[in-house]
């Protein structure tokens, strides 16, 4: 069978696979668009973007906006007709600029999570930007929603779940990832695409709903259609592209990971996140790293009496410091065994299984 396209209002991906964004420095234009060039839609991750501009560390929001804009040009001159969007953490420091810096810099669609972002449909109002909330209950879909249609009347173009074997900060508690180990999310996955369902009615038109979390194959896209799902995201399997935006040591220790080096752990911004365990996280477990600096990347961290800086940590994993730094990844990152192109991945997940 065919996969089918992913249609976002008016834009047409022609595969429904959406790359999940990674920050910091792991997908960004290289990526993005190496994704939306072979028909996938392209995500830029807006955490910390300016990691690498001369004035980052005394002028961090300053260049943040400019290398995404950078990162947008970059991404659509690899891919002129494909989909890019941005992710954008809700809780973070100046949240609002960074959309508009996005929509500025011609991203095609917002994905927004870490919290729910309510405003988010006054900021891109008067623009063809499409907006795809990040959910992980019918709870939050349907208290979310509800607001976007009362204030602003109008919805979603995408939602995305985000099952609790995602990689990076999670919206579960580490009892929750438990009770979900040896599951898909189906029963929970089910409950949202129900609310969703009530808001398609009430605007009279398609919401596509795509889900995330320990998708590797192409029979994991398969069962997830097989639920009423209009696609997937995934993320972890495109770390191990050469497209990839991260340094090639980061790549390798998904090549290298085994199942028990995946961990969780408590993040400086009071979620649970997963990673590889490394020395750093062995680290972090027992002692205090206080950050030497703050570079304002979410409001739910206090730097004078965080455990470490994790946009430090995550510099050094994008850099290739492995040792140093904090490694996310999604729950079947011991899967990975080689590097590849996007081209060849891509090849992989939507040719017809046999």
């Amino acid at each position: 069978m065919n996969l089918p396209e992913l249609k976002i209002g008016d834009l047409t991906a022609r595969f429904p696979i959406v790359q999940g964004g990674m920050g910091i420095g792991i997908s960004l234009s290289g990526l993005a668009g190496a994704v939306a060039k072979e028909g996938g839609v392209g995500i830029i991750s807006a955490a910390q973007p300016g990691f690498n501009e001369p004035d980052f560390f005394n002028n961090s929001f300053g260049a943040n906006c400019r290398a995404l804009t950078k990162e947008l040009k970059k991404a659509r001159e690899i891919a002129p007709e494909g989909i890019i969007g941005v992710n954008i953490m809700s809780r973070g420091y100046y949240y609002d600029d960074y959309v508009k810096c996005a929509v500025e810099g011609g991203a095609d669609l917002i994905v927004s999570g870490a919290g729910l972002p309510m405003d988010l449909p006054g900021l891109v109002e008067g623009t063809n930007v499409k907006i795809a909330p990040i959910v992980s209950s019918a709870k939050a879909a349907r208290v979310l929603l509800n607001v976007w249609a009362r204030h602003h009347k109008r919805t979603a173009d995408l939602v995305v779940i985000e099952g609790p074997k995602a990689g990076g900060h999670l919206g579960y508690t580490r009892e929750q990832v438990a009770e979900h180990a040896n599951d898909g999310y189906e029963k929970e996955i089910t409950e949202i695409l129900a609310v969703i369902r009530t808001f398609e009615e009430k605007f009279d038109r398609k919401i596509p709903v795509v889900f995330g979390g320990g998708v590797f194959d192409r029979k994991d896209i398969d069962h997830y259609l097989s639920l009423g799902l209009s696609g997937v995201q995934m993320a972890t399997r495109f770390v191990a592209t050469y497209e990839c935006d991260a340094a090639p040591e980061f790549k390798q220790m998904y090549v290298n990971a085994k199942k028990e080096d995946i961990t969780l752990v408590n993040s400086p911004v009071h979620m649970v996140g997963r990673a590889l365990l490394n020395p750093f996280v062995k680290h972090i477990s027992k002692d205090r790293l206080p950050p030497e600096t703050c570079f304002h990347c979410l409001k739910t961290c206090d730097p004078r009496t965080t455990q470490y800086c994790i946009s430090m940590a995550l510099i050094r994993a994008a850099r290739g410091d492995v040792d140093h730094a904090l490694i996310f990844c999604g729950a079947n990152a011991w899967r990975v065994d080689k590097i590849q192109s996007v081209h060849d991945l891509m090849m992989e997940l939507t040719a017809d299984p046999e």
